[in-house]
């Protein structure tokens, strides 16, 4: 597995949106943009999570989200008909190094958190830490996160994130799809 040095990865602090905020996708887009590499850097998207749990669907949905958009210099791993999970994430990670071996990678999950938090969705410099949530030890992911909060945690976990609405969910992965659309659009412009 690659790991990318410290030095390479810019840290700005991490920015959150409610997905019911009518301007959510464009600020969370702005600030993938901001974490984006130079423009001859591959970026992969890793959609992780599985369609066995409504909650944790949020990164497989994404991913084939993303795919129907066909947005030109992505590369998206983690689709709802092949999913990345607990089972396939580092030998996923290690073909992404293999394949594109400078590849700036953006780490999508679905995570549980307080209450108040429920809806939000994240986007910081670093990896995502996939399974923390369920205490679940699996490799970090990524040079950026993003990160949606799809339930609350702290309590029967599995349970939150089995019975967690769809629709909630299919809501949250339209505005981290748009999201991503416009940062690749507005990273296009940028770099033309």
């Amino acid at each position: 597995m690659n790991i990318q040095p410290v030095s390479q990865i810019s840290y700005f602090a991490p920015c959150r949106s409610h997905i019911e905020n009518p301007e959510a996708s464009h600020i969370l887009s702005k600030e993938l943009v901001l974490r984006y590499p130079k423009p001859d850097q591959p970026i992969i998207y890793v959609c992780i999570g599985t369609d066995r749990s409504t909650g944790d669907a949020l990164g497989p949905l994404i991913g084939s989200l993303l795919e129907k958009r066909k947005l030109p210099n992505f590369h998206i791993y983690g689709t709802l008909k092949e999913p990345v999970h607990a089972l396939n994430l580092e030998k996923t990670i290690d073909s992404i190094y293999k394949n594109h071996p400078d590849a700036f990678v953006v780490g999508i999950d679905a995570c549980l958190g307080q209450l108040k938090s429920v809806g939000f969705v994240e986007v910081g410099s670093g990896p995502v830490r996939p399974g923390a949530g369920v205490q679940k030890k699996l490799p970090e992911v990524g040079d950026v996160y993003i990160m949606g909060i799809v339930n609350v945690g702290g309590f029967m976990e599995h349970t939150m994130l089995h019975n967690t609405r769809l629709y909630f969910v299919n809501e949250m992965a339209t505005v981290i799809t748009d999201a991503i659309h416009y940062s690749s659009i507005l990273y296009r412009k940028n770099n033309q």
